[in-house]
């Protein structure tokens, strides 16, 4: 039942993930290969480096192939309902913050698997959280969102930190899910609603 219910959030984090990156492929006026290639960077590319920073192999797209057609095709198909995704802007902040914290809690699972330290296990959490917005960012010449004052990276951390707390705790595998995705989910929404932000650095001589 974990698993399935792992994998189900899984596949819908990362497609949510494609088209949100081919969303901005199209601010960007990217041809279809672009807009194909930036939806799956988008959506794997943080498990990606993750796995590799902790020489876990095979990597996750390439254990499961249909991963990167999932996410370019996922991509290539918001092309044609794009006018309407203004109306879906609330069901979109909802699927990023249930991908920022699915993307964080497997992220803390496979450190836990390798028996890593407890500062690792929230490392590989907010990679696998957050670097693919952030090589989303870079491939299109911005400043990465979890590099803003927004509470981007500030959830995963917390997200792995309540997970891993859980891990402790509670026994239940399905119960420790909840209750990360619940807090996770929460806090990005809040945060998003009420504009939390943390304080920034300003320097000009």
């Amino acid at each position: 039942m974990t698993f399935d219910l792992y994998t189900t959030l899984y596949i819908i984090a990362i497609i949510a993930e494609a088209m949100t990156a081919a969303l901005l492929a199209g601010k960007l006026e990217m041809d279809l290969v672009g807009v194909f290639l930036l939806g799956w960077i988008t959506a794997l590319g943080g498990g990606s480096i993750r796995d590799v920073l902790l020489n876990h192999y095979p990597l996750s797209w390439v254990r499961h192939p249909s991963y990167p057609l999932i996410t370019g095709f996922a991509a290539l198909a918001t092309i044609m309902v794009a006018q309407h995704m203004h109306r879906l802007r609330k069901l979109f902040l909802l699927l990023d913050a249930i991908g920022l914290v699915v993307f964080t809690v497997m992220g803390c699972q496979v450190a836990m698997t390798e028996h890593l330290s407890v500062v690792c296990v929230i490392i590989s959490g907010m990679i696998t959280g957050c670097m693919g917005g952030v090589l989303r960012d870079i491939l299109c010449n911005d400043i990465p969102l979890l590099f803003r004052s927004e509470l981007y990276g500030t959830v995963s951390v917390s997200t792995g930190i309540v997970f891993l707390l859980c891990s402790h705790l509670v026994e239940n595998r399905n119960i420790e899910l909840i209750i990360a995705m619940v807090f996770g989910i929460s806090f990005r929404l809040l945060s998003i609603r009420y504009n939390w932000t943390l304080p920034r650095f300003s320097y000009r001589s």
